[in-house]
This record gives structure tokens, C-alpha cells and sequence, in this order.
């Protein structure tokens, strides 16, 4: 039985990366070491963030070094907040650009698309009351 999940993203620079989703998520860490930083998403639902230099120890040469994929679209965290015209400002004011802006997708939310320093696509959406 699954007790909790933790996705875990491969970071170029882990400081830098911090900073980002400290700013983007509004929260501190609840780790910040040396090799990896985790927050709290939601209840059983945490966001890793792992130096490329140390998932390489573990996974290279089997699968390619992490950082060859820099820049390459490779995940998307898709993450349902409140306020979502709040937050798309928010995320504005920080400079960050918006890939594809705040608008009512097909699937029933609205949600804009935006990446972080590594190329990892981030989403904020919100449930339109039907």
C-alpha cells in the first residue's frame, strides 16, 4: 500500500533550484542538505530536489549523465492550487516567463504553463465549477 509519494527532480544547480520553488510554492523546505531539498506539496505529497551530480553516482553509466538533458522538456508537475488568478499573477511578478498563459483548458481546468531553471514544465491549475 502506498503511503506517500515523493517526485524527485534532477537539478543542475540545487541552491538555484531551491530558491526558485521556494519563490513559485510560497513555502520553505522541510529538508535542505547537502544532495537533496524536499517541500511539503500537500498532505503525503512531497517535491524533491536532487543535485545531477548525485543521482549520476547512482544511475550513470547504465542510463545517460542527467544533465545532458538540460533545457529538454522531461516532466511536468501538475499542481491544483485555489485563487488560480492570483497565483498566475503572482508567478508574473517574479519575472518568471509563462510558456503558455492562464486559459480554460479543454479538460475542465484553467491552468497556465511555465518551466523552471532546469527545463522541468510546471502547471498551476484550478477546477472550473461545472
Amino acid at each position: 500500500m502506498i503511503a506517500s509519494v515523493e517526485c524527485i527532480l534532477y537539478a543542475a544547480d540545487q541552491k538555484n533550484s531551491r530558491d526558485f520553488y521556494v519563490s513559485i510554492l510560497g513555502r520553505e523546505p522541510i529538508l535542505d542538505v547537502q544532495g537533496m531539498t524536499s517541500f511539503e506539496l500537500c498532505a503525503n505529497t512531497r517535491l524533491g530536489l536532487m543535485p545531477e551530480t548525485g543521482i549520476a553516482k547512482i544511475i550513470t553509466p547504465a542510463m545517460p549523465h542527467p544533465s545532458t538533458g538540460n533545457g529538454i522538456p522531461r516532466c511536468e508537475l501538475y499542481i491544483y492550487v485555489s485563487e488560480i488568478n492570483k497565483t498566475y499573477s503572482r508567478i508574473q511578478s517574479l519575472g518568471i516567463p509563462i510558456i503558455s498563459s492562464l486559459q480554460t483548458r479543454d479538460w475542465g481546468d484553467k491552468a497556465f504553463y511555465f518551466a523552471d531553471p532546469d527545463g522541468h514544465i510546471i502547471a498551476f491549475a484550478e477546477k472550473i465549477s461545472t
